[in-house]
């Protein structure tokens, strides 16, 4: 199922424009690979995750898991006040939609960098939606993900950015459309009360570490660079 990966919040923080704190921060520059060369758009899957490797959870752990606080939250912000375009599928759209103009009270919808992903131009991949949307800036486009995706890569003048939307983003990673795997794991296991398993059906992939951070002294952010193992892979369909 594609969602925003937003579990139920409870938590009182602070804010901030950017990262500001002295958690330790390891970087580690690479050279770009040839594919990278070519002059298409960076495309980075998004995702949060537990320990066990669930995105979401029908327990009472709170929103982030009852983990946030405002180093998170300010790397959170940094990353999305910087110029790209949103993708999601369907499904993501709908359930953020949803508690939008429902007006839910999930005080996770209010923190900065929600509100800045929502000011972003977004591409919508569905067969099912259709415009407007309620999104400042979105645009729906139908057909099968991969081709729209690969085409975006191609034309977009932005980086281009994926939050949630899990069958979508494993289907593209399969496609070799992924550069960039950002996952931040938060520290708890959800044996009983885990949904969405993040890379459930996925490919095999190596992963290369490209930057690594530690915000609020437990939560780990990591930025790979997926590289797809040979042999089999699953579908490529993705749900729209």
């Amino acid at each position: 199922m594609d969602r925003l990966l937003l579990p139920t919040p409870h938590r009182s923080v602070g804010w901030g424009d950017e990262l500001m704190s002295p958690s330790p921060v390891l970087a580690t520059p690479i050279n770009r690979s040839p594919e990278e060369r070519i002059m298409t758009a960076t495309y980075t899957f998004d995702v949060f995750s537990t320990l066990d490797g669930f995105g979401a959870h029908n327990g009472d752990w709170g929103g982030y898991w009852g983990k946030q606080g405002p180093e998170f939250l300010d790397r959170r912000l940094a990353l999305y006040s910087k110029e790209q375009r949103m993708v999601f599928g369907a499904n993501t759209y709908r359930a953020h939609a949803h508690m939008l103009a429902a007006g839910i009270e999930v005080s996770e919808l209010s923190d900065p960098w929600v509100t800045r992903m929502r000011d972003l131009p977004a591409t919508v991949v569905s067969s099912t939606l259709q415009e407007p949307l309620d999104w400042p800036d979105a645009t729906v486009v139908s057909g099968d993900a991969v081709d729209v995706v690969a085409k975006l890569k191609a034309e977009s003048d932005l980086p281009l950015r994926s939050h949630g939307s899990l069958s979508l983003n494993r289907a593209l990673m399969a496609a070799g459309l992924v550069d960039r795997v950002q996952v931040t794991l938060f520290p708890a296991i959800c044996g009983q009360t885990g949904a969405d398993p993040t890379f459930q059906g996925a490919a095999d992939f190596d992963l290369q570490l490209i930057e690594s951070r530690t915000l609020d002294g437990n939560i780990q952010e990591f930025i790979y660079r997926p590289t797809p193992r040979i042999g089999a892979r699953p579908s490529t369909r993705a749900i729209a």
